[in-house]
């Protein structure tokens, strides 16, 4: 029997998504409100449908998405990454397509650790000779 709900979980910085697709009309709902209501920006919703378009399943999902830690821009990408991987749960076919578009590698950039004896990751205190 094949299931009518695909699953699947993506992370990108302190962010992550857990994405269920469901056939249906192409609605997309991010802590159940509308894409365009939780995400203003065009560019991180064009980011949100961009597997989607790269398979040419556009109209044919219904996609739910729970989403939390980090900012709005890192949930994009990991929204991102878990639509791919629901994608590939309903299709393997379409691996090839997400591979060349980059869309199943985890995203591995994080902030990094603040060290002992200097003022950040990477700054310094300021030095003086006396």
């Amino acid at each position: 029997m094949a299931t009518d709900r695909f699953y699947g979980t993506g992370k990108r910085k302190s962010s992550t998504a857990r994405v269920y697709l469901m056939p249906g009309t192409g609605a997309i709902k991010v802590n159940q409100r509308e894409l365009a209501e939780y995400f203003r920006n065009e560019t991180q919703r064009a980011v949100i449908r961009s597997p989607l378009a790269a398979t040419d399943c556009m109209g044919k999902f219904d996609v739910r998405i729970t989403v939390d830690g980090g900012g709005v821009s890192g949930q994009a990408g990991a929204i991102r990454l878990g639509i791919a991987k629901a994608l590939l749960e309903f299709d393997s076919e379409l691996r090839p397509k997400l591979k060349r578009a980059g869309m199943l590698t985890r995203d591995s950039r994080i902030k990094e650790r603040k060290k002992y004896g200097q003022k950040g990751a990477r700054k310094r205190f300021q030095f003086s000779k006396r």
